[in-house]
């Protein structure tokens, strides 16, 4: 009997958010016609965003509302009807009817989850080869080739900032942003230790060798998101030593950026402009500082409790590319998959759904303890 009224009380409160939602769509609804609204293209662009994401909601919660007067006219019939033949039609509707209930249910629990702020926020992502010398280049490398594959798969666009080339191929550091729907809320599964198990091009004698590279993804962010005083950081110009032929290394136009209270170094050099260097580096630069103080509200947060996928450290190794084996392995969900060729082809949207199922598990695993 308790727990029908917990289930019963959790229900009427779902559906009264449900109904405040709807309003709240209605409202919004109104106002992206109004000239004032319509002339603003940044309040526009903004509400117009917040009309689409709660009108997926709506269009659940009428088909969820839809289901249920239908469940009330099939118990109502099987109450007053008399005929057995349409008494096994209402039952068998009725089944059918309960079953939909229950997957809207379903359905609308996850979407009510709150969103990561950032989730709709572009990135900049940074490889850097770990342990393991000349293998673990050249896995950056083929990591950085992955990411590009399922950027244009995307259709997303991708703009370099700084590399830094290793003598056997790949890379020992590439840094770059990506830019397009929802960048950040797809990607951001992906920071952390990736580890590789293969014979090396270098290994003689065949043997399998494990190498790691680390991967991180940092929302971009704007002034109001992060405080930068730009009194605290030291500004070097160098010339390029990357990629872009002779006019970049003739010419000091790549920028270093050191911010001097954190001691981060911030570099980019792949432009041919010292001005365009440095508006990319004070974006890095930001990215981080904002990614440091998200990290520090998430270790406050894990210490109440432990999340499934979202407070990982990032010293963990959360994958593992088995090449022997043609098998890839997500340590955090336990999952794996033995297409290895296709996922290094860009094909990651697996991991990127079953991760976020599992992120969603947990939020509201956290919010069934909670209540």
């Amino acid at each position: 009997m308790v727990l029908f009224v917990n289930f019963a009380a959790k229900l009427h409160k779902m559906i009264e958010k449900l109904h405040a939602i709807k309003e709240r769509f209605e409202d919004v609804g109104q106002l992206i016609v109004q000239p004032d609204v319509v002339s603003d293209m940044k309040q526009y662009s903004k509400l117009n965003k917040e009309y689409k994401d709660l009108e997926k909601i709506v269009n659940r919660f009428d088909a969820y509302q839809n289901v249920r007067t239908n469940i009330a006219s099939a118990k109502e019939m099987l109450k007053t009807e008399k005929d057995e033949d349409f008494r096994d039609m209402a039952k068998q509707e009725l089944d059918t009817l309960e079953k939909q209930e229950k997957e809207l249910e379903e359905e609308l629990k996850v979407m009510l989850i709150p969103k990561d702020p950032d989730d709709d926020k572009n990135v900049i992502m940074e490889i850097r080869a770990g342990a393991g010398g000349d293998e673990a280049a050249i896995f950056a490398g083929d990591l950085y080739r992955m990411y590009e594959r399922y950027i244009d798969n995307k259709g997303w666009r991708k703009d370099l900032i700084s590399l830094s080339e290793a003598s056997s191929g790949g890379f020992k550091e590439i840094v770059f942003s990506v830019e397009g729907d929802d960048v950040y809320a797809h990607l951001k599964f992906e920071s952390g230790v990736h580890r590789v198990q293969r014979v090396p091009v270098t290994e003689s004698q065949g043997r399998v060798h494990t190498s790691a590279a680390s991967v991180a993804v940092l929302p971009e962010v704007d002034d109001v998101d992060v405080h930068l005083d730009m009194k605290d950081v030291k500004k070097d110009t160098f010339r390029s030593s990357g990629a872009g032929g002779q006019h970049v290394n003739k010419t000091e136009s790549a920028v270093r950026l050191t911010h001097l209270p954190s001691g981060l170094v911030v570099e980019c050099q792949d432009g041919r402009s010292q001005h365009k260097n440095f508006d990319k580096a004070v974006q890095v630069l930001r990215s981080r500082l904002y990614d440091i103080e998200l990290k520090k509200q998430e270790a406050e947060i894990a210490g109440a409790r432990k999340s499934l996928v979202g407070s990982a450290d990032r010293s963990d190794k959360i994958r593992t590319y088995n090449y022997p084996q043609g098998r890839v392995t997500d340590h955090r969900i336990g999952y794996s998959v033995h297409n290895l060729p296709t996922v290094m082809d860009g094909s990651i949207d697996d991991f990127v759904e079953n991760l976020r199922i599992a992120e969603n598990a947990d939020k509201l695993q956290e919010g069934t303890s909670v209540s």
